[in-house]
């Protein structure tokens, strides 16, 4: 069983640790947390006895692997300290600020000889080959929305003069990065890299973007985007072609999938997952690649690959957006 540890001690955290347990492949061991008052109640709840608050520590510690769950801006400095130490690393989405940063962090995994991989549960989930045997049975495709409109449950706090996390820019994060991801990701895996990119950005107060839009142009196709942390998606996204329609529930978990095909009829493809299963679905894809990188280097490479195109994706919505990280240090 690999044996892991958690830096972080968000709910994301503690869907991932509920996750895990579901196949029994992963052990929680250590917890990181910049307070180990708080580093200790997230412990206790989860039923292990060490906590470090110190990265060093943590890197020269047994554990076989860690999960990286921080401020995005913290996401490619602790990643290089636990791959310099041979740890496995699968680290929350965005893996890393910049594509250059992927790269070299790609590059130092494959010195080290250790996996390190986007925690992002479009990859490793089931549905996902689903979705692609659904789109050839509608025909030619030549356009597609995907939305991930989610109203923020910290959106209350921001409008009462308080400054959580992901409405501060200094942790380069922000609408895009938080929620547009999950739009990215699927337009790169079904329909590869687009010939051209555009794209807005509303910009809140803080300086992070609320919400924002971004259209690809393909060859054959054109892909829209749309985002935002201010206002909650009530209608889901599409996939269209000439002989029918997909529907996407949520674009974030692939669940509540439909195809609605030209005469009026329809067949459901996929419907409700827990959140818990999704995150196991990570948990589990994770430890079978460690455990036989040999037997499922296709699949790394195809995750490696396209976290990368979607990193330089991301980039570039960036640029058009206007949307900037001015105090962010990067590595590479």
């Amino acid at each position: 069983m690999l044996k892991y540890a958690v830096i972080g001690t968000s709910w994301i955290t503690q869907s991932f640790i509920d996750g895990a347990k579901l196949d029994n492949k992963m052990q929680l061991s250590a917890v990181y947390s910049r307070s180990e008052e708080k580093g200790r109640e997230f412990a206790l709840r989860n039923g292990v006895d060490r906590v470090f608050t110190s990265l060093e520590e943590l890197a020269g510690s047994d554990v076989d692997a860690v999960y990286i769950a921080s401020p995005n801006s913290f996401h490619a400095t602790q990643s290089e300290i636990m791959l310099n130490a041979g740890k496995h690393v699968l680290c929350e989405k965005p893996i890393t600020v910049t594509p250059d940063e992927l790269v070299y962090l790609q590059n130092l995994a494959k010195k080290n000889s250790v996996i390190y991989a986007e925690a992002i549960m479009h990859m490793y989930n089931p549905a996902r080959g689903l979705l692609a045997k659904a789109m050839e049975r509608i025909g030619r495709i030549t356009s597609a929305h995907f939305d991930f409109s989610q109203l923020s449950s910290k959106y209350p706090a921001y409008k009462n003069g308080e400054l959580p996390n992901i409405f501060n820019p200094v942790f380069a994060t922000g609408c895009l990065e938080d929620l547009g991801i999950y739009c990215v990701y699927p337009a790169v895996d079904y329909f590869g890299m687009p010939k051209e990119i555009s794209a807005l950005s509303y910009f809140m107060e803080s300086g992070a973007d609320g919400c924002g839009s971004a259209a690809l142009r393909y060859d054959d196709k054109h892909v829209t985007l749309t985002y935002s942390k201010l206002g909650q998606n009530r209608l889901g996204s599409q996939i269209f072609g000439d002989a029918g329609t997909i529907t996407i529930g949520s674009i974030s978990q692939f669940t509540d999938i439909n195809i609605v095909f030209n005469d009026g009829t329809s067949e459901k493809i996929i419907g409700d997952v827990p959140k818990e299963r999704l995150m196991g679905n990570e948990a589990s894809l994770f430890a079978d690649i460690v455990a036989d990188p040999d037997g499922y280097s296709d699949f790394y490479n195809e995750l490696c690959d396209t976290a990368l195109k979607t990193s330089r994706i991301m980039a570039e919505i960036r640029k058009h957006a206007g949307i900037r990280f001015d105090e962010y240090k990067e590595i590479k």
